[in-house]
């Protein structure tokens, strides 16, 4: 499930750079860029990469205080109970299966496309190709296997859009297809590109970067003094990829290229097949593949260490739990989601509205997650009530349940605001402290306020990721602010250990722990 807790620096920023690009990211960035012009890629590529950067504060902290975890939902068990840690397991399955579920389209559509295989075919090949060699030895196959992967995608990179570039004689049509493109599209600094595309993608991937237990289940297996610049160094490796791809959007748009039968995510295989040789398509190919395996292995480790640790060594087996038996069942989940994955994708469901969803929930999540590690008093009702709370808040906005004109557009403008405040706030938060967060919090909310008030509701994606932010943030705080909870953190590590480790490990004798600044628990309490 972690490789021991002990996995070293080049392998594990390799790992994290290649489980965050997957062959869905790819698309998605050429798609920005086609959609948006310049900024496009800038905001998709550059907003993915800093969450990446967002996510290694928090990972030392929860290090600190449950150094042997191998979920998080595995120490929400412990902090709160059994419902907090269903709902952050469940969110992953869920979430999982969706992603495998895109991984295996996405690899069947482009061997449809460039081989004599069907669309089935091609799904059974990728999906039992990834299975083959993760059902190995789960999370250590995954990480190795990353390696290589993203030394292929990154070198293919490399070559592929310079070569694209100079075959499409880029310099000249950015100055003769400039009339294709709308004025918002040829600004750098585009408002509609940012608050369609980059203020939601802001939001979303805090989310998904606190919430997602492949991100979770590596912070949980690099040596615990190397979290720092694994994460610093998958942060740049993610967005010079990710940006890199996502040109081939813009330069698409600036020649005027119409995307094969409307489907903007033919962009990327039409630009590769229209501009390179048959070798560099093949690179190609390498390169689309290697993103998608290396998000389907980690999907498939993920799934397995929730179902070993959550279902099995939590809530059935208890500290008996038999190595032996949990590896069986860890195995036997990679099977049966990889069969439910290949099901899925014959049905060609909409992934999109699921993946929503799931981010959505994980939205809900962050707040109360974040401050469970760092706040005494936050209870399992307060976490609990408060992501279904934010659920029930988010899903009328985002799918447009209700009309959102008069007084509810404006209810929905003011949560919104607050949500904006608590994304950098907490942002802020895990760089410099609690201060430092809220000061962050109040003058972002501030700041945003006259713009948004009467005209963010206009956005669904955006308000309803705000929205949920919001929503969980103020009931966790309503409902835990005057509780008597006074949650010891070391319980954390005299409770979670490893399962095949005979001798539990006894708390460390030093201080309570700090947030890497000095400051320990009583003075990260945001009530004091």
């Amino acid at each position: 499930m972690t490789a021991g807790h002990n996995i070293g620096f080049g392998v594990s920023a390799a790992s994290m750079t290649a489980t965050w690009i997957w062959a869905s990211s790819m698309y998605a960035s050429a798609t920005s860029g086609y959609t948006y012009g310049i900024s496009g890629p800038i905001h998709y590529g550059l907003w993915g990469a800093l969450m990446i950067l967002f996510i290694y504060p928090f990972g030392k902290r929860i290090r600190a205080v449950a150094p042997r975890a191998h979920t998080l939902a595995q120490v929400m068990h412990v902090r709160h109970g059994r419902s907090s840690q269903l709902m952050l397991a469940g969110s992953n399955v869920v979430g999982s299966v969706i992603s495998l579920m895109s991984n295996y389209i996405a690899g069947g559509a482009l061997i449809a496309l460039l081989s004599p295989f069907t669309f089935i075919q091609g799904v059974l090949i990728v999906a039992l190709g990834v299975l083959l060699y993760t059902l190995w030895s789960g999370f250590r196959a995954s990480v190795l296997t990353d390696f290589v992967q993203v030394v292929a995608m990154l070198g293919a990179v490399a070559v592929i859009v310079p070569f694209i570039f100079v075959a499409a004689d880029f310099p000249t049509a950015f100055t003769s297809g400039a009339g294709n493109l709308t004025d918002q599209q040829a600004s750098f600094f585009s408002s509609e590109a940012f608050l369609n595309q980059g203020a939601p993608y802001i939001a979303a991937v805090l989310a998904y970067a606190i919430g997602n237990q492949t991100i979770a289940q590596r912070l949980f297996a690099v040596r615990e003094d190397l979290i720092k610049p694994t994460f610093v160094t998958a942060t740049v490796g993610y967005g010079a990829m990710v940006i890199g791809v996502g040109m081939l959007g813009v330069m698409a748009l600036y020649l005027g290229l119409e995307p094969a039968e409307g489907d903007l995510n033919n962009l990327v295989p039409q630009m590769a097949v229209t501009y390179l040789p048959g070798i560099l398509v093949a690179l190609f190919f390498i390169m689309v593949i290697g993103a998608l395996s290396s998000t389907a292995d980690s999907d498939l480790s993920a799934l397995a260490s929730i179902v070993m640790t959550d279902v099995y060594g939590q809530n059935v087996a208890g500290r008996e739990a038999n190595p032996r038996t949990m590896l069986l069942i860890g195995r036997v989940t990679m099977i049966t989601a990889t069969a439910l994955a290949i099901a899925f994708a014959s049905l060609q469901l909409n992934i999109l509205d699921l993946l929503v969803f799931v981010g959505a929930l994980w939205g809900a999540l962050v707040f109360p997650v974040i401050a469970s590690f760092y706040w005494k008093k936050v209870t399992n009702t307060a976490f609990t009530v408060s992501v279904l709370a934010a659920l029930a808040a988010f899903l009328p906005v985002r799918f447009a349940w209700i009309p959102t004109g008069g007084a509810v557009g404006l209810v929905v403008d003011v949560l919104a605001i607050v949500g904006a405040g608590v994304v950098l706030g907490l942002m802020a938060f895990g760089f410099f402290g609690q201060r430092v967060g809220l000061a962050v919090g109040v003058v972002t909310a501030v700041a945003v306020a006259p713009f948004a008030f009467g005209a963010i509701h206009e956005y669904a994606t955006l308000s309803g990721s705000l929205v949920a932010y919001a929503v969980s943030t103020l009931v966790c705080w309503a409902l835990s602010v005057r509780s008597s909870e006074e949650f010891d953190f070391d319980e954390l590590s005299r409770r979670i250990d490893d399962f095949d480790d005979a001798t539990p490990h006894a708390p460390t004798p030093t201080a309570a722990p700090t947030d890497g600044h000095g400051r320990g628990d009583d003075d990260l309490d945001p009530v004091h």
